[in-house]
């Protein structure tokens, strides 16, 4: 297989249009993953199946194992078009239309012979590696893997964060789980030592790649905005939300696209979107996950009003590094057990309302919008509370649309349209009475 096997959505968008050097990158990289899972049996390599928020990539890597990401599966398939059947596919086998539709996605995409995005089929699981970060639908969706391929879990329990605080007790519970149960069955799957030595040089190299990485969040300040920092955010934490984390290859990818944010505000440039160069007139922070089934045709009805969106929490899933948290080397454990502590779906409603409120204000928002995604309850508990919590507390507008993750008979084109027509008119009118 070569590079050009895989074509990112961003590129069918635009066509021939010409493309940033780190989004090359990141496109010869994802090929290189698909191409090694591909070979990977044949050449004795144990693959683990995990998720994105509180992923031990490193300790996978150290382990001399590949990663699948179920979650990153079923959103490509949401993005080629083909989740709607994968969906039929899982409710004809018993799944009820109320389950998420990642879960359907992915076990129609398994019972329809689990080809990747690269029309290559994945490699089955030796290990199913279960790191629960807020969302108790992963439980599920791990059982029902685990009968299909008949092979191991093993469960990293991470505690919920009430109050946002990560305490001693916490960490310890974790880092018990990974010396005692998570690494052990590593080794008696792969019959090999994980080497602690690679996993601390993983950890360092992940610390650059997220400095890296917020320095590209923290362009979004900037006005206009150098980035989109929740549709095009999606493309940006690719390589450190999946297999390369860890990576010489992540740490180049990041020092790229730092240095091309840069130049766009050297020379007061907007974020590229789905059609060119976007001119900002409007800044928004976005609660929730996108929908994936139209997403060019959502993000489109950003950009054609002039509404950039400057952060959002949906890119926060696989770490908050903007919030100061970098995996570091000196005591390896206690950094994944942080990491996994630490992610957004597993804070509760009061940090996430000063997360955001902090957005809207260091970005200097005109507003915020909730997109409100029907079978995702990690994110969709609470999102009424927040939009009111958050008027209160910022004194900007806020706009509510529903969604859903990949099934696109939740996706009503016109309706979400018209509401944020509306919902851009008022930030209009508010701007004419000098609110902004």
């Amino acid at each position: 297989m070569t590079t050009t096997t895989v074509e990112t959505n961003l590129e069918r968008a635009q066509g021939p249009a010409a493309k940033d050097d780190s989004q090359l990158r990141q496109k010869r990289m994802l090929a290189d993953h698909f191409d090694r899972l591909s070979r990977a049996k044949e050449e004795g390599r144990k693959v683990v199946y995990t998720f994105v928020p509180g992923n031990l990539t490193e300790l996978i890597g150290a382990a001399g194992m590949l990663p699948v990401l179920p979650e990153i599966n079923a959103l490509q398939s949401g993005m080629r078009g083909k989740s709607a059947g994968y969906i039929a596919e899982a409710e004809k086998a018993g799944h009820s239309e109320d389950v998420c539709t990642y879960v359907k996605c992915d076990i129609g995409m398994m019972l329809s012979g689990n080809i990747g995005p690269t029309g290559q089929k994945l490699p089955e699981p030796d290990l199913l590696l279960l790191s629960y970060t807020g969302c108790f639908t992963f439980m599920k969706w791990f059982e029902l893997l685990r009968e299909h391929y008949k092979c191991p879990v093993v469960m990293l329990h991470v505690p919920y964060q009430p109050d946002g605080i990560i305490t001693p007790e916490m960490r310890k519970y974790v880092v018990d789980q990974l010396k005692n149960e998570v690494i052990p069955q590593m080794e008696a799957i792969t019959g090999r030592k994980v080497d602690m030595e690679d996993l601390r040089k993983r950890l360092t190299l992940s610390g650059r790649a997220e400095e890296e990485l917020v320095k590209v969040w923290e362009s979004g300040k900037h006005k206009p905005s150098p980035i989109d920092g929740y549709f095009g955010g999606v493309y940006y934490v690719g390589p450190i939300f999946s297999a390369f984390r860890g990576t010489e290859d992540a740490v180049l990818y990041y020092k790229e696209l730092r240095g091309e944010c840069e130049e766009r505000m050297a020379l007061g440039m907007g974020p590229t979107g789905p059609d060119g160069e976007v001119k900002e007139k409007y800044r928004i922070v976005v609660e929730g996950p996108p929908n994936w089934t139209s997403f060019f045709d959502f993000w489109r009805m950003f950009t054609r009003e002039g509404a950039v969106c400057v952060a959002s929490t949906y890119t926060r899933v696989g770490g908050l590094y903007d919030q100061g948290f970098r995996h570091t080397p000196e005591s390896p454990l206690e950094s994944l057990a942080d990491y996994c502590l630490g992610c957004y779906t597993n804070l509760g409603l009061p940090t996430r309302i000063s997360l955001l409120e902090k957005y809207v204000k260091e970005y200097q928002a005109d507003g915020f919008l909730i997109n409100s995604v029907k079978s995702c309850n990690s994110f969709s508990a609470g999102q009424l509370l927040i939009l009111r919590e958050l008027e209160k507390r910022t004194g900007v507008p806020g706009g509510f649309i529903e969604s859903d993750l990949v099934d696109p008979r939740y996706f009503g084109k016109a309706n979400i349209d018209n509401r944020l027509q509306s919902y851009f008119q008022m930030l209009e009118a508010r701007r004419g009475k000098g609110y902004a």
